[in-house]
């Protein structure tokens, strides 16, 4: 089955008696040049004379496979972690059953939580992130630090928010944690016709590159981080002095301060001051 055409893709789907899931927010991309362009996103920072042989690749959602078709293709050695156990039992035997695949029936969220150690033999991650799940998926992911560059297919508002700066009205925590060890860049957007069934809304391709501006911050620190703009980004209309009284004086709002602010007062402050 070719997996970006769309009149193949429904025909599976019907004479498999497969209806996608919302809840699971299953959206089958299936586009060639948009597959091409996220899975290129995803390799380029893999691409000089440090470049391991074979690419370790982990992908949260496959779905039908269009990516990590690709990914195969291009010599990646591909985990794939999907929670619909029918996508999951038939993904090994439609790609031929290569010996570079690895297939893990699950949900991603309770497989982050549960092998948070083996995310150091990943070199990337290249996933069309569920809709739904996506979000907490990736924050979950970045705050492990340990997968060097990750590239999503998202909401193109959930990628304005990964991505946004200080002083930007999309400026929120999706953004602040991200940021806090990895650089965030929207690659390109996505039409809702590339998928099917149709969402909604636009989708974007977002990279993240980790940093090292803040390897030496603690594990106390980045619990007063989380912590301190968890609470301020929940009372994000009043000025910071007045959420935090004595702890902090401040008239700026949450979304005006930049990531080096929040480090600087984290590395000041203690858990039990938040």
């Amino acid at each position: 089955m070719n997996l970006t055409s769309p009149s193949q893709v429904k025909a599976w789907c019907i004479a498999n008696g497969f209806h996608p899931n919302k809840v699971l927010g299953q959206n089958f991309l299936i586009d060639q040049n948009a597959r091409n362009a996220i899975v290129d996103a995803g390799l380029e920072v893999c691409a000089g004379a440090e470049c391991p042989e074979v690419r370790n690749v982990l992908e949260i959602g496959p779905g039908l496979g269009v990516l990590t078709e690709e990914l195969l293709a291009r010599g990646c050695r591909v985990t794939a972690i999907e929670k619909d156990p029918v996508l999951a039992e038939r993904l090994p035997t439609a790609l031929g059953n290569p010996p570079n695949l690895t297939v893990v029936a699950g949900d991603a969220l309770d497989w982050i939580s549960q092998t948070s150690q083996t995310h150091q033999t990943f070199s990337h991650m290249v996933s069309n992130l569920p809709y739904q799940a996506g979000t907490r998926i990736l924050l979950d992911l970045v705050q492990t630090r340990a997968i060097p560059s990750l590239t999503v297919l998202v909401q193109t508002e959930v990628a304005e928010r990964l991505a946004a700066a200080e002083g930007s009205k999309m400026r929120g925590l999706a953004g602040v944690w991200a940021q806090l060890d990895y650089d965030v860049k929207i690659v390109r957007k996505v039409s809702a016709s590339c998928f099917w069934p149709r969402p909604e809304v636009g989708s974007s391709v977002v990279r993240l590159e980790r940093h090292d501006r803040n390897v030496g911050l603690t594990a106390e620190a980045r619990r007063v981080f989380h912590r301190l703009t968890k609470r301020a980004f929940e009372h994000r209309r009043k000025q910071l002095g007045s959420v935090f009284r004595d702890l902090i004086q401040s008239t700026r709002r949450a979304e005006e301060l930049s990531n080096a602010d929040w480090v600087a007062w984290a590395r000041e402050l203690k858990p039990t001051d938040v």
